[in-house]
């Protein structure tokens, strides 16, 4: 990874979802914008707030996605991301495990 580059794999495939109440949202269900999470899989020299194996989120309409070995991948600049999830925020006064 170059520069200020993320490399991610979404959590969850696209496709049919369930709401909280148990209803089934199908695939092809219009949906206004909704960020997306992913986990970090590898990260350049420049980035300074996340670490592989955080999970980050971000504008699934703002990617490039890239197949390495069969597994597709997100490629993101740092600052494209909205928040890291990761265990080392937690355990700090008022932590949420959130990083915003």
């Amino acid at each position: 990874m170059l520069h200020d580059r993320v490399l991610v794999r979404q959590d969850t495939a696209e496709g049919e979802r369930r709401s909280g109440g148990g209803i089934l949202i199908p695939a092809t269900a219009a949906v206004g914008r909704r960020l997306a999470w992913a986990e970090v899989v590898a990260v350049g020299q420049n980035v300074r707030t996340v670490e592989p194996g955080d999970r980050v989120l971000f504008d699934p309409e703002d990617r490039a996605e890239v197949e390495v070995r069969g597994v597709a991948y997100v490629l993101m600049r740092e600052r494209d991301l909205h928040a890291v999830a990761a265990d080392r925020f937690e355990g700090s006064e008022d932590s949420t495990g959130l990083y915003l």
